[in-house]
């Protein structure tokens, strides 16, 4: 954009020279021209979400879900609840908590206001990209109070910055202790059963 300016800044001092009557004309172009100029400048300038190479915007990207999980931990509300989008949705390990934004808020908020909500530490995780770099998904192993959990999520990116869409949170069962857990589940598991069964006639 800058040299395709320059070139129509040639032309206004070659009009400006050949006829001195358009003096109040050049002078109001060469002055857009410039702000013009400027801008495209100071927006190129602009840090942007999208900006570096996959390995530069995974270890971003890696290092804001970490900062959401540590916004929890230190209780902070508004900074853990500014990283996800306004239409986001976060599913806990309850079958019930299938939840907008603005009820995983409602649920949360006396917990943060006690100054502990939950603490997560990162076990393992992967990222993932799409070609155009504008959508990421990514699953993790966290050690939690419930012991070891899988999250999951997807982020939107923009050069805004980025989101949380949609988070997991599901407990791991190691396959040895999957009829034990049935067995102590059983009870509550048949009777959400029969409420969902029926809600779906």
């Amino acid at each position: 954009m800058e040299s395709f300016v320059c070139q129509l800044f040639n032309i206004l001092d070659s009009a400006h020279l050949t006829n001195t009557n358009n003096y109040g004309y050049v002078f109001m172009f060469r002055t857009l021209l410039a702000t013009l100029v400027l801008i495209s400048t100071v927006c190129s300038a602009q840090p942007s979400a999208k900006a570096g190479n996959n390995k530069d915007l995974i270890t971003r990207i890696d290092s804001f879900i970490s900062g959401w999980h540590k916004a929890a931990s230190e209780a902070n509300f508004d900074d853990y609840f500014d990283k996800m989008a306004e239409q986001s949705i976060f599913i806990g390990t309850d079958a019930s908590e299938n939840w907008t934004k603005q009820q995983f808020q409602a649920y949360s908020k006396p917990h943060f206001d006690k100054g502990a909500a939950w603490d997560f530490k990162t076990l393992e995780r992967n990222i993932y990209l799409n070609e155009s770099k504008d959508l990421i998904w990514f699953d993790e192993l966290l050690h939690t109070w419930m012991g070891i959990c899988r999250g999951s999520g997807v982020i939107a990116i923009s050069d805004s910055g980025f989101k949380i869409k949609h988070y997991v949170l599901s407990l791991t069962i190691p396959n040895e202790d999957i009829d034990r857990v049935k067995e102590a589940t059983q009870d509550n598991n048949a009777s959400l059963l029969e409420k969902l069964t029926a809600g779906a006639q």
